[in-house]
């Protein structure tokens, strides 16, 4: 039996390759990043950097259609805010729904599932109307404000909660005289804490990448996030192809960064979930 579970050679070899296939599209792209735009069309492709990394990136923030420095600190500020903000507003709800009894709390749970189960694309157009009601087209808030919760965080605090924090805890905590607050911040959070990591990096990820609701409601060009600055350097008759790609890279670093700094927080709280589960 014990066979079955000791790698081979093979699969080594299979994890390797695996690997290879996952990061050479990332490194790929560093290598065209710092090249001319003629390594686009070399054959074989290049695969070492070149040393046109400087100039991109100074043509790339020279450039005034993408407004490439504003998108960056844009979708900083954007990711930021709602990251912080799912993550407390989930565990606090998640919280409640797992430990706390109140009337009508499955049928509140219902409602929240059922919201992960309406495509995005259909409240486009509701939030549209109602951003414009708000006059806050062409600013952040409109970006924010939509997303400050998801169904989907609170549902993960909640199962998470349910299995982490067990009710003797809670029971111990309140006959030492904590309030509600209190427990949730020094009982339950801190054992939130894997989950809550990768509720976090999902939730980065997810808003550093959006480009459809950003899309919608920023129609300032000088006003961007980062995506809608990378689809400014695609438009056009002719395209700067080691411009596009050394914005990709620039905005696939933070990414990285989160991942590098976060990950064994991350990788904990996945392998602690799949334990528990």
């Amino acid at each position: 039996m014990s066979r079955l579970w000791r790698a081979t050679p093979l699969t080594y070899l299979a994890l390797v390759f695996a690997a290879v296939l996952s990061i050479f599209p990332i490194w790929w792209m560093f290598v065209v990043a710092s090249r001319s735009n003629d390594a686009m069309g070399q054959l074989p492709p290049p695969v070492t950097p070149g040393g046109n990394l400087g100039a991109n990136i100074a043509r790339l923030f020279d450039n005034t259609d993408a407004y490439f420095l504003t998108g960056l600190i844009n979708s900083a500020i954007v990711a930021t805010t709602v990251t912080v903000s799912v993550v407390f507003f989930s565990s606090l709800a998640g919280f409640a729904f797992a430990k706390l009894r109140f009337r009508g709390r499955n049928a509140l749970l219902l409602v929240i599932i059922a919201t992960m189960m309406v495509p995005t694309q259909l409240g486009v157009i509701p939030l549209y109307l109602l951003m414009t009601k708000l006059q806050w087209n062409d600013r952040l808030p409109a970006v924010i404000v939509p997303v400050l919760v998801t169904g989907f965080g609170v549902f993960m605090m909640r199962q998470y909660a349910g299995q982490a924090i067990s009710d003797e805890l809670i029971e111990a905590a309140r006959m030492d005289g904590c309030g509600t607050a209190r427990i949730w911040w020094h009982v339950v959070l801190p054992a939130l804490r894997p989950a809550a990591a990768v509720l976090g990096l999902l939730t980065f990820m997810t808003t550093w990448n959006d480009f459809l609701w950003p899309y919608a409601v920023l129609n300032d060009p000088a006003n961007p996030t980062v995506q809608l600055s990378l689809r400014a350097l695609s438009d056009g008759y002719y395209q700067d192809m080691s411009q596009v790609f050394t914005g990709t890279a620039i905005a696939t670093l933070p990414l990285l960064l989160v991942f590098v700094l976060f990950g064994r927080q991350i990788i904990g709280g996945i392998m602690e979930g799949a334990v528990k589960a």
